[in-house]
């Protein structure tokens, strides 16, 4: 609900701060006054487009600031433009987001005029008007299988536009797959010829070394072995007069040994050596072509092993496309059945609701002054599914007797879609946002059908707070709190103020609205409106 809306720097509204208290709230003023100011205003407070170039003449700025409640918490919405163009937005003192105030704004606030009750020509309005519980709990089921839907079609599609390019691909991989097969790679192959090459490159040297070891170690008087045999026999003699020398002597003993295993490895390994440059030749070429596939496929043979792994996954992935291909058509119309049914429990549902509502706003508006309107939302199946179902929907309407419905869009005046606009308020109040604002709905209406719509808009105050734009004095009797907006001169400059009226100055704009002047008849009237008013209102809360 609105409590109270500040306005500074608004065009005509230099400073003005306006109360608003439950049930029907009712603007009245002269033409030009500012009231659609005001209400511009308000929608500027709950996210509505406004520039620097409402920001009154003289100022640096304009600011709307907000208070709205509900239950027992209040929301202050405060929303400041320079003419510079900076534009910041509070709730409740924190900094938020345009896009956020709109959020908030439309679940709080519906505002109706000219430009929003064409609102009413659109589709998702209509649906917002007939789903109820039921139906958008079912609706939140189809739209689990209908965005499943989607997922599979995209993939499917993007399956078949990729099939010669796959085939491409699958030739590539498998000639791939057969360069690195057909070299018969192994594990740490690249290693191996790298050290057999050094080793054959270096065969001479490597045999002249050894065999200048073994010499020195046992080919001579003068050989390692033969001198350390003499020292452990030097040692062991006397070692007869100091045995504290048998523990070098046996020292020794262990070297020898060890020396002697040395040398037979050593002679062994001359005598096995064998140099081949045939062998070597051969393994150059083999390292070759293991050099050819490294520029290819991976540093080393085991990154070329990886690879030719990966490539032989990838050929079986490519390989599967058709089986892949014909197991999301299958899933597709598992998923297709599923929508099917899904939207046709939305189709009856929504027919269902469709049919209830048109009833209960057909005889509104013909409580409204269209005694023989025909009023019906029509819901119909569509060949193609939405995020909304499978169904299509439409408002037909007839204001004449033995005239055929069409769709509202084609038929429909300003004046009759303001009271089909005031109609559908009144049948689904409840769903509707806390505060309901009325534009001028009154435009072009009188006498009978001017009571019937207040009386209409007075029935949804009970539900909701509603701010009502009018100039109808049969609407203005039924208020619960009345504004008057006024303007006047003030300082060379034109200023809007707007003052809450008491019961005789409520009398006074009574008599004004109904007869253009004040005159003890028309005050007269005014009173018994006034009264009729009471009387209905008390009606409402019997």
């Amino acid at each position: 609900m609105l409590k109270s809306l500040t306005v500074e720097n608004f065009a005509l509204l230099e400073n003005v701060t306006v109360e608003f208290g439950d049930g029907l709230n009712i603007l009245t003023g002269e033409t030009g006054a500012g009231k659609s100011i005001l209400i511009d205003a308000l929608g500027a407070a709950v996210g509505n487009r406004i520039g620097s170039s409402q920001i009154r003449k003289g100022a640096d700025f304009l600011r709307v600031t907000a208070t709205f409640s509900s239950g027992e918490k209040n929301f202050v919405v405060e929303r400041k433009i320079s003419r510079t163009g900076k534009n910041s937005i509070t709730l409740d003192g924190e900094p938020i987001t345009l896009s956020r105030l709109k959020k908030f704004g439309a679940e709080i606030l519906d505002v109706h005029g000219q430009n929003q009750n064409l609102e009413l020509l659109r589709e998702e309005k209509i649906y917002a008007l007939i789903d109820d519980e039921k139906i958008l709990s079912e609706l939140e089921s189809f739209g689990e299988i209908f965005r499943a839907l989607n997922v599979k079609n995209r993939a499917l599609e993007k399956k078949l536009s990729a099939r010669a390019e796959n085939l491409q691909r699958l030739e590539f991989l498998r000639w791939q797959a057969k360069e690195i097969s057909s070299a018969h790679l192994k594990p740490n192959e690249d290693e191996k010829i790298d050290a057999e090459i050094r080793k054959l490159s270096h065969a001479e040297k490597i045999a002249e070394n050894v065999q200048k070891s073994v010499q020195l170690l046992s080919d001579g008087d003068r050989d390692i072995l033969t001198a350390l045999a003499r020292v452990m026999k030097n040692l062991s003699d006397a070692a007869r007069f100091d045995d504290k020398l048998n523990s070098a002597r046996q020292l020794l003993e262990q070297a020898e040994i060890f020396l002697r295993e040395a040398t037979d490895e050593i002679r062994d390994y001359g005598e096995a050596l064998d140099f081949s440059p045939e062998r070597l030749d051969e393994l150059h070429e083999r390292a070759d072509v293991i050099f050819k596939l490294k520029q290819k496929y991976g540093a080393t043979v085991n990154e070329i092993l990886a690879r030719l792994s990966k490539i032989r996954e990838e050929i079986s992935s490519v390989e599967s496309f058709d089986s892949d291909v014909v197991e999301l058509q299958k899933k597709i119309s598992e998923l297709e059945r599923a929508a099917k049914i899904s939207a046709e429990k939305l189709l009856q549902l929504r027919q269902a609701s469709a049919k209830t509502l048109s009833a209960s706003v057909e005889q509104k508006i013909r409580r409204l002054g269209m005694e023989r309107a025909q009023f019906e939302i029509v819901v119909n199946p569509s060949e193609k599914f939405s995020a909304r179902g499978g169904d299509t929907a439409d408002v037909l309407f007839c204001a004449n007797v033995g005239e055929e419905k069409f769709s509202l869009s084609k038929v429909v005046s300003g004046g009759e879609l303001s009271r089909i606009a005031l109609a559908l308020k009144a049948v689904a109040a409840q769903d509707s946002a806390a505060t309901l604002v009325f534009d001028e709905i009154d435009t072009g209406l009188g006498g009978v059908t001017a009571k019937t719509v207040a009386e209409c808009i007075s029935e949804i105050s009970r539900r909701r707070q509603v701010l009502c734009i009018t100039h109808l004095a049969q609407i203005a009797s039924l208020a619960d709190v009345h504004l008057r907006i006024t303007k006047s001169e003030v300082g060379g400059r034109t200023v809007t103020k707007v003052e809450r009226l008491d019961e005789t100055q409520r009398v006074a704009e009574i008599s004004r609205m109904a007869s253009g002047k004040e005159s003890t008849a028309s005050i007269k009237n005014a009173r018994e409106m006034l009264s009729s008013a009471e009387i209905f209102k008390q009606q409402l809360l019997a």
